[in-house]
């Protein structure tokens, strides 16, 4: 069922923000502080250029910029222009330029002036700006069903796919979620997520913005800049990923002092990937703070969360926001009993429109109109989902079992030698899959003293047929540009390696 509070044709939901919070500072980016009417003007020129350079409505338009004001004004200058906005991640290769701006057939290419641009139909901002200078000082309110984003997933399971998402769809789902954590314009929200991704533009950016709070925005993730954030910028809410966690608690291991500040806050968010039991209980520990886990995918936007108010219970994505119902099924599509693994399926207010330009694989996502997450996942008594990682990745089918990665990877990391650890499936022509370990261990830790006390630490705690059959000790991982493990791409490397070693 809808959300009482879903986007209808009436709802000037982005307009009104705008309105009336015309005065108060919208950014503030490294002390340049834009406020919501300054950005109001500069997106409406941003939209006015477009039609100077003759972008139609419904046409896609690609902005290639880093974490910064202008990646904001080009978001709203396109949902004005009713243009959809497909941000392209500034690491990318041509290569990977190249196959986006393709698909997503780009009208036009905005790019800081002098970056170094794969396209031949691009502009600099400076020049789009210029060119709507005679514009209105005020954007338009997207038409609810008008293609509002065309994000492109991470590509850890294939070639990067473009997600459609209409204007009803972002604006219902992320206004929802906004409220559920009380987000206001008293509200001064640190944000060092990528805007090309829909955690920080969507919930960082959006949501922020429909709230009427100021974004404290930061082209970089540094745990002394989030600190400073809070220390002399007056930021309340901090939205990261659990690698940021990691790192915010090794500065706070060496900066002690530091704690204090974070404790000023009113929230800490989580999302991207599963904050670990462990992490949560040492964040708490120094900052007294429980950090608020939730769960959302490109395709669905957010559907699940822990409450703002009530139990934050460390290793699970909460319950169903506003407008989010979920199933969680066997491999038949029948619904599991409570408490047993199964996939998750979701309808929601924030559901995508469709795989652009990939009709077999959007049919392929629905089933009986519930979008197939491919994440497999456990629902308590009392509604809390917990999620145990990718159906096709984080499960490996041994020997007849199905084995939870998660779980493995729960019991090795607590080593005090190991910094991070993922567990894989390996091809196997007996068992079908047996279990990897990767590990990165922590600086100063002995490589095969370590492995065999995994080994031991496993028997202890693991039943035979979950214990890892090799562990590989290696300095990294290949990550996402949220910092998720591309658990494919670490598989193949260790299979590689143990071919060459054999």
């Amino acid at each position: 069922m809808a959300s009482s509070t879903a986007v209808s044709d009436a709802d000037p939901v982005l307009r009104s923000s705008f309105d009336r919070y015309s005065g108060r500072p919208a950014l503030d980016f490294r002390g340049r502080v834009v406020t919501y009417g300054e950005l109001d003007r500069l997106a409406a020129r941003f939209s006015a250029g477009l039609r100077a350079y003759r972008v139609a409505p419904g046409e896609a338009v690609a902005v290639r910029a880093g974490t910064s004001p202008e990646a904001v004004l080009a978001l709203l200058g396109n949902l004005s222009a009713g243009a959809i906005h497909v941000p392209l991640n500034t690491a990318l290769t041509a290569e990977e330029s190249r196959h986006i701006l393709t698909d997503s057939a780009a009208r036009l290419v905005v790019a800081p002036a002098g970056a170094d641009c794969p396209y031949e139909r691009h502009v600099s901002f400076e020049d789009l700006l210029k060119a709507g200078s005679a514009a209105s000082d005020r954007i338009e309110e997207p038409h609810p069903e008008a293609i509002a984003l065309l994000l492109y997933t991470s590509g850890t399971t294939g070639r990067s796919k473009g997600v459609e998402l209409s204007a009803r769809a972002v604006l219902s789902n992320l206004g929802s979620v906004a409220r559920l954590w009380r987000i206001s314009e008293n509200d001064r929200v640190c944000i060092a997520l990528p805007l090309f991704h829909v955690h920080g533009l969507g919930l960082g950016v959006i949501g922020s913005l429909l709230s009427g709070a100021t974004v404290l925005l930061e082209d970089a993730f540094d745990p002394a800049r989030v600190v400073t954030a809070f220390q002399e910028r007056g930021a309340t809410v901090f939205m990261g990923v659990p690698t940021m966690y990691v790192r915010l608690l090794e500065h706070l291991s060496r900066e002690p002092g530091a704690a204090a500040a974070l404790s000023k806050a009113r929230l800490f968010t989580s999302g991207s990937a599963p904050l670990s039991a462990d992490d949560f209980a040492a964040f708490r520990a120094v900052t007294g703070h429980a950090i608020l886990e939730r769960y959302g995918m490109t395709e669905t936007l957010f559907g699940l969360s822990n409450p703002f108010e009530g139990e934050r219970r460390p290793g699970t994505v909460g319950l169903p926001v506003p407008g989010t119902k979920i199933r969680i099924v066997d491999d038949a599509g029948a619904d599991v009993p409570q408490g047993e693994p199964g996939e998750l399926l979701v309808r929601t207010d924030g559901l995508m429109t469709r795989y652009r330009n990939r009709p077999d694989e959007t049919a392929a996502s629905f089933r009986d109109g519930w979008f197939v997450t491919g994440d497999v996942a456990t629902r308590a008594a009392d509604g809390y989902v917990t999620l145990h990682g990718r159906k096709s990745v984080d499960f490996v089918k041994s020997g007849g079992y199905r084995i939870s990665t998660r779980e493995i990877e729960d019991v090795l990391s607590r080593h005090p030698d190991v910094k991070e650890v993922a567990v894989v499936g390996l091809p196997d022509r007996v068992w079908g899959q047996r279990v990897a370990a990767a590990v990165i261990p922590a600086p100063g830790a002995g490589y095969e003293s370590l492995a065999e006390a995994l080994r031991s630490l496993a028997a202890e705690g693991l039943a035979p047929y979950k214990q890892p059959r090799e562990i590989v000790l290696m300095p990294a991982f290949p990550r996402t540009p949220l910092g998720k493990v591309q658990k494919n791409a670490l598989a193949a490397g260790i299979a590689a390696r143990t071919k060459d070693a054999g």
